[in-house]
C-alpha cells in the first residue's frame, strides 16, 4: 500500500507544545511523578514516552523509569503480518506490580495494539493502575479503550493514515495525515 500525504498536522514545535501539555497534566492528574513508570510501545510509542519524561524531568527534577515493550506476539493480528516480523523485544528492568503505569503510543487507532500491550502487561504483573498516553486520537475505535492524555484528537476515514516522523531518541519531528494512493 502507498500513502500520499495530505496535510502536516505538527511540526516539530507543534508536536513539542503537545509533549509540554500532555507532561504537564500526568504531573497534576498523578498529584507529581513520584509514583510513576512509563511503558512505551515499541517502537514509536517509546520516542514520545522518552519526550514525556524529558518534560517531567525539567519540570520536577524527577526521571521516572522507562520501560519498552514489544507486542508482536500478543497481535491478533499476527498470521496477516510479514512472514519474518521484526521483534523489538521488551526492556523493563522493574517490576510492575502495584505500579502506576503511564502506557505510550503513538497513535490511537481501533484499540487493537492497546489491548495487546494490556495482555502483556498483565501477563507480567498486576499493576495499581494503567493509563493510556498518546500523541494523536485518530478515533475509529473498534475496541472500548479511550486515551487519558492526548497530543491532538484528528478524526479520520479508514481509508487514512497518521504518519509520525521521529529522530535522535525523543524527539518528534514531524505527524502528517496521509490517503491511499488510486
Amino acid at each position: 500500500m502507498k500513502f500520499r500525504e495530505k496535510a502536516v498536522l505538527m511540526d516539530r514545535e507543534t508536536a513539542q507544545r503537545a509533549v509540554n501539555r500532555m507532561a504537564y497534566e500526568i504531573i497534576e492528574k498523578n498529584h507529581g511523578p513520584h509514583d510513576l513508570v512509563f511503558i512505551g510501545i515499541q517502537k514509536k510509542g517509546v520516542y514520545l514516552a522518552r519526550a514525556i519524561i524529558e518534560r517531567i524531568k525539567e519540570i520536577e527534577n524527577i526521571e521516572p523509569p522507562l520501560g519498552t515493550l514489544d507486542i508482536t506476539f500478543y497481535r491478533d493480528d499476527l498470521t496477516r503480518l510479514n512472514e519474518h516480523p521484526v521483534i523489538m523485544g521488551n526492556d523493563i528492568a522493574f517490576p510492575i506490580e502495584d505500579k502506576k503505569i503511564i502506557l505510550v503510543d503513538d497513535v490511537l487507532f481501533s484499540g487493537r495494539t492497546i489491548r495487546a500491550a494490556i495482555e502483556e502487561l498483565f501477563d507480567m504483573g498486576r499493576p495499581k493502575l494503567v493509563q493510556l498516553a498518546v500523541l494523536v486520537d485518530r478515533g475509529n475505535r473498534e475496541l472500548p479503550f479511550r486515551a487519558d492524555y492526548i497530543g491532538r484528537d484528528v478524526p479520520t476515514s479508514k481509508g487514512e493514515y497518521i504518519e509520525v516522523q521521529v529522530s535522535g531518541t525523543c524527539s518528534i519531528d514531524k505527524v502528517s495525515i496521509a490517503e491511499m494512493e488510486d
